[in-house]
């Protein structure tokens, strides 16, 4: 299944480009599996295939704005799937299924602790993820989130600038990926011990609003994370 060097890549590639689905498998494995000079080379041919066709990662705000407004009816929902294990085969399933239901809009996600313990960094996830649109002949585009990008509170308690600052890099990370949804998660920083309800979402409510600006910095032009 593994391709095994650039040349091999190349041929995956034009075959790819041809239709051939087998190639493209090919290609997808190679892309988390392989040392990384032909993972990384696997990754940059298939992400372009699929911006070629028309499968790109992108931002729901402007969908929520219009849902909020009264433009596009309240009729649906909006499904969040966290995709943890065997990511292209259940990103394959994901849209052969949103296919044959002329499904709307899905979100795919994963959190912070997920991308841990799964040990599937963002760019990994986003190229499995538009791989599999691809393969499936999606078109259009794919949200991906960013979920619960969780400030841990024992970690905080003992490093609170070393904790943020490590949901930052992850939040960097995973923007650069093409995660143009995040899920700022500092709830964990509620303190119900202190007096009033302003005192106990203090900390809380700084942290996420530190956060969203890191976000505001880094988002690409023309995208609103």
């Amino acid at each position: 299944m593994e391709l095994r060097n650039l040349d091999e890549v190349r041929h995956a590639a034009a075959a790819a480009a041809s239709g051939s689905g087998q190639a493209l498998d090919r290609l997808a494995w190679t892309g988390v599996f392989a040392p990384a000079p032909t993972r990384e080379a696997a990754r940059a041919v298939v992400l372009e295939q699929a911006r070629s066709s028309g499968v790109y990662p992108a931002s729901i705000h402007a969908l929520y704005v219009a849902r909020g407004r009264g433009d596009v009816p309240a009729s649906f929902t909006v499904p969040a799937i966290n995709i943890r294990g065997l990511a292209y085969d259940t990103a394959r399933a994901l849209f052969r299924a949103r296919r044959a239901l002329d499904a709307g809009a899905v979100i795919c996600e994963i959190a912070r602790s997920e991308i841990s313990y799964t040990d599937q960094r963002p760019a990994e996830y986003a190229f499995v993820v538009l791989a599999a649109a691809l393969r499936e002949g999606w078109r259009g585009p794919v949200f991906l989130q960013g979920d619960h990008f969780q400030v841990n509170a024992k970690k905080y308690a003992g490093d609170p600038d070393g904790e943020v600052r490590a949901v930052r890099e992850l939040t960097a990370e995973a923007i650069q990926a093409g995660f143009y949804n995040i899920d700022v998660d500092t709830s964990t920083l509620v303190d119900l011990a202190r007096s009033g309800l302003e005192a106990q979402q203090a900390v809380n409510g700084e942290r996420c609003a530190e956060l969203t600006a890191f976000i505001r910095e880094r988002e690409p032009r023309g995208v609103t994370v």
